[in-house]
C-alpha cells in the first residue's frame, strides 16, 4: 500500500534514510528540518511497516524563459530486505500522478551513481543534465563578501542563475539551506551535478516552447508507456500547441526520454535535422540541490 508520510510514519522515513544513504546526523538534521514535508514524501507499507519512500521537493525551473514549477525526487529508497518486488517502480508511477494533479509538469532527480541511470530509464527518464567540470562560484567566498547579510548574499547567488535558461532556480530558504548544510563540511567546492529530467505533462511543455519559438512549425507523435495521456500527435505551429485532430502523419515519433532532451535542448546540435534545427541546444544546469 502507498500513502502519504503522517508524523507517525517520518521517524521511520528518517531512520530508512539513514539505513541505506548513512548521511551524518548534522546534515540529517538540515534536511529534515528545512526539506522534508510529510504532504510530499510517499511511502510504500507493507504490514504496517514503511519499507520504501521517496520525496518530491518543490523547486521553480527556468524553461524557454519561463518559470515553471518542478518535482526534484530525493530519498528515493528501500530497506535492503524489501528490494526486488517492484515497491520503488509502484513509487515512482503513483508520484508521476500525485505531479499531474498538482500541475507540475516536470519531474527532476540526481541518480547517486552512473548505474542507476539505466534503472530509471525505463520510467521515462533520461539524463538532460551533464556534470559539471569547473568549479562553481565559492559559497565561502560569497559570504565574506556579504557580512551579517545573507540575504544581499542570496541576492547575488541569486543572479549567478536566475536569468539562465534550463536551471533549478532556488528560494531564500533554499539558500539558507544551502549555506548551513555547506557550513557542516567546510564549504567544498561544488559542480554542476549530472540529472535525469522526466516529462509529466507534455502539452504543457510543448505549448510553452511553442510560445518561445513562434516561427517553429511540426508536428510530432510522443510515445509514453508509463503515463498514456501524454500518447498523441502534437501540432506545434504560430506559437502555439494543439492535439492532432486529423490523420495526418506526423513529421516524427519520439518517445518521452527524448523528447525531454529535445525541449531542454540537451545535446540537440549532435542530433539529426531537422531536430537539430527545431530544438535550439542550451546547457541545462541542476546544482547546490542539498546533496
Amino acid at each position: 500500500m502507498i500513502k502519504y508520510a503522517d508524523n507517525s510514519l517520518a521517524p521511520q522515513v528518517r531512520n530508512m534514510w539513514k539505513t541505506v544513504f548513512d548521511d551524518p546526523d548534522a546534515y540529517m538534521d538540515v534536511y529534515f528540518r528545512d526539506k522534508y514535508r510529510n504532504e510530499n514524501t510517499l511511502v510504500y507499507i507493507e504490514n504496517d511497516k514503511a519499507v520504501a519512500s521517496l520525496q518530491m521537493l518543490p523547486y521553480m525551473f527556468t524553461f524557454c524563459g519561463k518559470e515553471i514549477p518542478a518535482a526534484y525526487l530525493s530519498g528515493a529508497c528501500t530497506l535492503p530486505q524489501y528490494r526486488g518486488k517492484g515497491y520503488m517502480s509502484a513509487l515512482l508511477k503513483r508520484s508521476f500522478r500525485e505531479m499531474k494533479k498538482r500541475n507540475i509538469p516536470l519531474a527532476l532527480l540526481v541518480p547517486q551513481e552512473s548505474a542507476l541511470l539505466k534503472f530509471y530509464a525505463p520510467f521515462g527518464f533520461a539524463q538532460a543534465f551533464d556534470a559539471g567540470t569547473e568549479e562553481l562560484p565559492s559559497l565561502k567566498e560569497l559570504l565574506a563578501r556579504h557580512p551579517h547579510d545573507l540575504y544581499g548574499a542570496y541576492c547575488e547567488f541569486d543572479g549567478w542563475f536566475r536569468q539562465k535558461d534550463m536551471t533549478v532556480q532556488k528560494s531564500f530558504d533554499d539558500f539558507c539551506s544551502i549555506v548551513e548544510e555547506a557550513a557542516l563540511f567546510d564549504f567544498p567546492p561544488k559542480q554542476n551535478r549530472m540529472g535525469m529530467a522526466r516529462i509529466i505533462d507534455a502539452e504543457t511543455l510543448l505549448a510553452i516552447f511553442a510560445q518561445r519559438y513562434r516561427d517553429r512549425i511540426f508536428s510530432l507523435s510522443v510515445i509514453d508507456s508509463v503515463l498514456p495521456e501524454n500518447e498523441d500527435t502534437f501540432v506545434v505551429q504560430g506559437g502555439e500547441c494543439k492535439r492532432q485532430r486529423t490523420a495526418c502523419e506526423p513529421h516524427f515519433h519520439v518517445g518521452i526520454d527524448e523528447l525531454v532532451q529535445l525541449l531542454l535542448g540537451y545535446r540537440t546540435a549532435q542530433k539529426d535535422e531537422p531536430l537539430r534545427t527545431l530544438f535550439p541546444e542550451k546547457k541545462p544546469q541542476m546544482n547546490f540541490m542539498l546533496e
